[in-house]
């Protein structure tokens, strides 16, 4: 009798336990399909800058970013505007800090997110540099046939600007130098004129006065020539595929960052101001240079 009703019990509570445990495990799985996923990385393309401690530095304005926007940041950095055009437009990245040439022609794919302010604006110069030791050249009719370095075939500051005042005259770079090269970096340009490689280049005027801050021993050894007029400064930009909510939730973490302490440190090493809105006719000028060059293409001298 004993035997026969404790065998009842047991099997009541196996009975029980099986229920039990059929509960906890739908209520973990409830729990679980009710957890956010988090949220996938912002990818950030960037192009060769003129800091010293690149990584050390991106670092830190990649920690910065991640905290302030609560999820993942990946710089993804390549050797030329057209590299990163081409992710931004596969949907390989989100973001990208672009110069104003790739920006207007690609503004069907592209919304404009922000833009750094230089000495308080959102604007900047090409120079037209040559060495230290050449107190002769005033201008770029001194340099027909002589050796040329430009930055990067989409920089307008560092191509474009160049090609549009040579179109202007009927000429094409190809010819107008006896060579002419990509060092695919402004900084680059720069040590190209100092060490003699070039004997002009057009350079980002706002990359060639950070150097002379922080290397006037590089700068030094060349000379600026002539400014162009301002243009709007290299933006930031999205591709049109990344959500409103996220393009203003970055936007709104750049404007800020010069109202915090680390926000400040990371802008000054950049010797930046801060960053605006900005809009695109900053950058019209450079629209209407781009449009001039390509309807002279075929018309400039071989």
């Amino acid at each position: 009798m004993y035997t026969a009703v404790a065998g009842q019990v047991m099997t009541k509570v196996a009975y029980l336990m099986r229920i039990l445990l059929l509960l906890l495990s739908f209520a973990a799985a409830s729990h679980a399909t009710q957890l956010p996923s988090s949220p996938p990385p912002l990818r950030i393309g960037l192009t060769p800058v003129f800091l010293d401690d690149q990584a050390a530095f991106l670092n830190k304005w990649r920690d910065y970013l991640q905290h302030k926007l609560a999820r993942p940041v990946i710089f993804v950095q390549r050797g030329s505007y057209r590299e990163i055009v081409d992710l931004l437009r596969d949907g390989k990245l989100e973001f990208a800090w672009l110069c104003g040439y790739p920006y207007i022609r690609n503004k069907n794919h592209f919304r404009l997110v922000a833009v750094p302010l230089y000495h308080n604006e959102p604007l900047y110069h090409s120079y037209l540099i040559v060495p230290a030791s050449d107190t002769k050249t005033r201008s770029l009719d001194s340099l027909r046939g002589k050796v040329f370095a430009f930055s990067d075939p989409d920089s307008n500051s560092g191509y474009l600007y160049t090609e549009y005042l040579l179109a202007k005259q009927g000429f094409l770079p190809a010819t107008y130098f006896s060579k002419s090269f990509y060092t695919w970096s402004h900084r680059k340009v720069v040590e190209a004129i100092a060490s003699g490689l070039a004997q002009g280049g057009s350079v980002d005027g706002y990359v060639w006065d950070t150097l002379s801050r922080t290397h006037p021993e590089l700068t030094s050894r060349t000379r600026v020539v002539t400014e162009s007029p301002k243009f709007g400064f290299p933006p930031i930009v999205a591709s049109r595929s990344v959500s409103l909510k996220n393009i203003s939730a970055l936007q709104k973490v750049l404007t800020n960052m010069a109202h915090d302490k680390e926000g400040a440190y990371l802008l000054d090493s950049l010797n930046l101001n801060g960053f605006v809105g900005g809009n695109q006719h900053l950058f019209d000028s450079i629209a209407d240079m781009y449009h001039f060059v390509d309807k002279q293409r075929i018309n400039v001298a071989p």
